[in-house]
């Protein structure tokens, strides 16, 4: 059996978003959600991190619905452990408690072991001006490139 690399990422959260810390956490699944993971039917888009009675919770994060599940199947959104050290989860708590910082989900993979890890990242938002300058940069480096190519 090969291991093939899952890595779905967060497309929207680097332009929302400036990421000041990183961090990864394991997340505590069901059975049918991992092999739902694993076939790479998950969305993080809407996704978002909060606490809830002192733990970290990923929620709207959506594991769609695994074909030979039967009745044992998962529901597709709801709210889903983060696991992290105490000092990590205490440095989270007080930087997420600031106004304009927020924990967002940056990518979804499947560890070498075979666990699913969550990247989370400490987020500010970004102005309107700061993502017309994002899409700016971006257009110019694909002008690049064009440019370069030819």
């Amino acid at each position: 059996m090969s291991k093939e690399n899952i890595y779905i990422k967060n497309k929207r959260a680097y332009f929302e978003y400036f990421i000041s810390d990183k961090y990864v956490a394991g997340i505590k699944l069901l059975g049918t959600e991992i092999k739902s993971i694993r076939e790479g039917k998950a969305n993080l888009n809407d996704a978002f991190c909060t606490f809830i009675n002192g733990e970290l919770y990923v929620r709207a994060l959506h594991i769609s619905e695994y074909t030979f599940g039967s009745f044992y199947n998962h529901e597709q959104k709801r709210d889903r452990v983060l696991l992290l050290n105490k000092k990590e989860l205490k440095k989270l708590a007080t930087k997420g408690e600031e106004k304009g910082f927020t924990i967002v989900p940056l990518a979804l993979f499947i560890s070498e072991r075979g666990f699913a890890k969550l990247e989370i990242g400490l987020g500010q938002g970004k102005k309107l001006y700061d993502k017309r300058e994002t899409m700016k940069e971006r257009d110019t480096k694909v002008e690049m490139d064009r440019a370069m190519k030819q």
